[in-house]
């Protein structure tokens, strides 16, 4: 994981990952889902700043609340209300749902706490990444990132580590 100093970094390195991938996918003929929630979308609109990001993003979700993890995403609510959605099980459900809603190659979600309050007993910064890929494959990261970051640090960092996600599991 690199430690990039504010939330300007982080959104600078995001969009010069996506940069690289979108033209990678396109290559691999592979298509990408993004299912989020502390990132509201951020992950989907760095993807599609991209030219060509047509032939690749399939969609994304914003699952924000909790009932539409479950509803829209397929999240199962016995996790959610056991754990919150603060979990790395949650992230690797999100991810699993968004390939299936939207038959995608890849499904890649976000869940955490960008602040400025801890949220569920889970402190700010806990952040959970999930990558789901062809034949059932998932790769589940927990970064925490310091709380000095700031809310739009925070998920600028998570944007760039679940690009970082999808890159290493893409093997792009």
């Amino acid at each position: 994981m690199t430690a990039y100093a504010d939330a300007a970094a982080y959104e600078a390195a995001a969009r010069d990952l996506a940069a690289r991938l979108v033209p990678a996918l396109t290559d691999a003929g592979r298509t990408v889902a993004v299912a989020e929630s502390l990132t509201g979308g951020l992950v989907v609109a760095t993807l599609v700043s991209v030219p060509g990001a047509s032939a690749v993003v399939r969609g994304g979700v914003v699952a924000y609340m909790t009932d539409v993890k479950t509803a829209v995403l397929g999240v199962d609510h016995e996790l959610l209300a056991l754990e919150g959605a603060v979990h790395p099980e949650v992230a690797r459900q999100m991810a699993r749902g968004v390939v299936s809603l939207v038959g995608a190659d890849y499904g890649v979600a976000t869940t955490g706490v960008a602040g400025p309050d801890p949220q569920d007993g889970r402190a700010v910064g806990e952040v959970h990444i999930a990558v789901h890929g062809p034949g059932g494959r998932a790769h589940v990261q927990s970064p925490t990132f310091a709380a000095g970051l700031g809310r739009e640090g925070i998920r600028w960092a998570a944007v760039h580590e679940a690009l970082s996600a999808l890159h290493r599991v893409a093997t792009l």
